[in-house]
Order: C-alpha cells, then structure tokens, then sequence
C-alpha cells in the first residue's frame, strides 16, 4: 500500500469552535467504553456529530466517519472472552469499524484521508530497532508489576489448554493491529485533518484508552495506555509507517501474553519480577 504522508493542519486555531464537538466526542468515547454509559454515550456521540455539522460539513464527515466505528465496535460486548462465537462476533465488529469508514471516506466522499500505509519502502533506523529492543524490557518491568500486583490479570480467562493459550495469543494480537488500524490510522488521521497534531493526539489517545478500560485493562492501567497512544501516534506522524507501530504494540503485545499465561499459572513462565 503507498506510504504517502497524512499531513495535519499544523496551524489550526487552538481556540478553534471545532474544538466543540472533538471533545464531545471524545467525552463520548468515556462514557460509552470506560464508564458503560450507553444513553449518555450515545446521546454525547450524537451531539457531536449534529454540532459538526452545523459548524464544518468537513469536520461532520470525518467525525461522522469515527463515530461510525465506535458505534459498530460498541454495539457488541467489548470483553476478554476467547470463546469462538464470541471472537467472530467482536471480529467482524472491528472489521467494520475499520473498514466503513475507510470505504466511504474513499469512494463515498471521494477522499484519501484514512491510508495503512505497510509497504513505505523506508528501511527502519537503528533508533527505531533499538526501540523495538526497549518496549520489551519495558514490558517485561511493568507489566507484570501492574497485571498481577492489581490483579487485572483475572479480567482475562484462565487458560491452560493448547487450544485456549492459542486463541488466547491470536486474540491479543488481533486486538493490537486493530487498535492501531482505527484509533492511529483513522481516527488520528482524520482528527489531524483539522486539529493541531497535539490536539489530535490528545483525542484519538482518549478514545484509544477508554476502549482498552473497558475491555480490561482497569485499574491504574490508564496510566500506562494513556501515554502508549500518544507515543504510537507521534511515531506514525514521524515514520508514516504501520507496519512500524504494529510492530512495536505486537512486541509489547507479546510481553502482555505471556504475562497473563504466567499470571494463571504461576509455575510457567516463572521469569517475571512484580
């Protein structure tokens, strides 16, 4: 796929009226998945793309593009479970979330904003390979620390079987591509469109940690998502590469996995300090 640039506006007002229904929806992303307030979600979600509309049919697009994903990705139970039916329900959920609103961007509005820019023909730097060495020790430290100490460890099922260590793995993985696919490549792509790229981030990082919240990383856990979303979206802005940032959320990914292994079976993969 190209590797084009998605450029931000850069100059955008910071006491941009558009700012309005950005935070709406931003304060609808917490209610819906953090809080797991449906009717104030919904009602927020819906003031913000009716108050676009009045102030900039551009912005009304794009958040009406992002708010498109977040309410398919809502309508189904954002849990940890590894059971079969409910991995294919919450799959094809996240496949259109990303895929609708990618496809009526392109072919319904007649824009390019939303790109998954893999194949960029840019070699990665020894920075960058260094980096993808230091998300893991960083894992190994701090997420044993956090998962088992707080116990959110138990918001993930207790497998011990091939079968469910196996879905237990695709599952997280799966879970980390698409967290990239639509809160980095959609969401932050199209909020740039019209917001400073640090505004942009602040909202996409928002909605990113409130959608993990929910699935289970509770806790103090925030504290942790919260900065890994601005980090992922400052380094797309600085590679233009996907294929980068997944790499990187598969590797803390990885750390994640075999933690929750060890956490529910002490005696396995006894190689963590916490």
């Amino acid at each position: 796929m190209s590797g084009a640039s998605i450029e931000g506006v850069g100059n955008a007002s910071t006491t941009s009226v558009k700012l309005l229904p950005a935070v709406l929806l931003a304060a609808s992303a917490v209610a819906l998945f953090a809080g797991q307030l449906d009717l104030p979600g919904y009602a927020l979600l819906l003031a913000a793309v009716v108050t676009a509309f009045f102030i900039d049919k551009s912005l009304f697009r794009d958040l009406l593009l992002i708010a498109g994903g977040m309410t398919i990705i809502s309508a189904v139970p954002i849990t940890t479970d590894i059971g079969f039916a409910h991995m294919l329900q919450m799959g094809t959920a996240m496949v259109l979330a990303v895929g609708l609103p990618y496809l009526v961007s392109r072919f319904g509005f007649g824009e390019h904003a939303v790109r998954f820019p893999v194949l960029t023909g840019q070699k990665w730097t020894r920075l960058e390979w260094w980096y993808l060495a230091a998300v893991v020790v960083i894992g190994y430290f701090l997420l044993p620390v956090y998962m088992i100490n707080t116990g959110v460890y138990q918001n993930w099922p207790d497998v011990s079987d091939p079968g469910g260590i196996a879905r237990l793995f695709l599952g997280t993985n799966a879970l980390g591509i698409w967290d990239e696919l639509f809160f980095i490549c959609t969401c932050f792509a199209l909020f740039r469109r019209h917001f400073p790229d640090w505004q942009s981030n602040v909202f996409q990082a928002v909605l990113f940690t409130s959608f993990l919240y929910e699935l289970g990383f509770q806790s103090w856990g925030p504290l942790i998502i919260f900065p890994f979303a601005l980090v992922q979206a400052w380094i797309f802005k600085l590679t233009k590469s996907l294929s980068y940032i997944v790499s990187v959320h598969l590797l803390f990914d990885f750390v994640l996995f075999l933690v929750l292994v060890h956490a529910h079976n002490r005696a396995w993969l006894d190689i963590f300090l916490y």
